[in-house]
């Protein structure tokens, strides 16, 4: 099992040639996303992380909004490169959107206000581990994946277009999609002077 979970964390890669070609079920996806807000830990147990999968015309209405509000950034400046990033993610077969309920944050603050300054924190270190779970376990079903964010420019209209609570803060989004380019080598630093033991 420790080999299975070391090989899930070290094959997680950033894919960004991806299709809609996907030969994992729409269920095993709800699994994998599931099984992720129920099993990763949160300070306090607070349990703030809310997930949102778009698959078929909402991802790709989703990769059309936030090509529509870059455009409206990048002005009459040079759009190639944004464009093409853009139609990479929107190429793919889904995007998970991870926001924060900050309405339990704010409780939290309330309830404990010794540590009120650190519940943004934490709950932002929270998001990251339900970024890496839902990752490797997509990843390890041969799927491409990739983080991305576009917050704060997208929420609003992301907000607006699902219908999603005021309260959610837009962390991250995570286009996914059967992978189609192999990612580049990895370069690594060398882990002396990264890591230190002690006795």
């Amino acid at each position: 099992m420790a080999i299975e979970f070391y090989s899930a964390l070290k094959e997680r890669r950033s894919y960004y040639g991806i299709n809609k070609d996907v030969q994992v079920s729409d269920e095993r996806i709800k699994e994998i996303v599931e099984f992720a807000v129920q099993h990763t830990p949160s300070a306090f147990n607070s349990q703030t992380a809310r997930l949102v999968v778009l698959t078929g015309e909402a991802h790709d209405k989703l990769w059309n909004i936030t090509t529509d509000i870059l455009r409206n950034v990048v002005g009459e400046g040079d759009f190639t490169g944004t464009q093409q990033r853009m139609d990479s993610f929107k190429s793919g077969y889904g995007t998970v959107l991870f926001f924060e309920d900050e309405s339990i944050i704010k409780s939290l603050q309330g309830q404990f206000p010794s540590y009120a300054d650190n519940f943004p924190i934490w709950s932002n270190q929270a998001s990251g581990m339900h970024q890496l779970v839902v990752w490797a376990g997509l990843e390890a079903e041969g799927l491409g994946v990739s983080v991305q964010h576009y917050n704060p420019l997208i929420d609003n209209e992301v907000k607006k277009e699902w219908n999603i609570s005021e309260d959610w803060k837009l962390i991250a989004q995570m286009p996914f999609g059967n992978p189609v380019a192999q990612p580049g080598e990895k370069e690594y630093q060398p882990l002396e002077g990264r890591v230190k033991f002690y006795k």
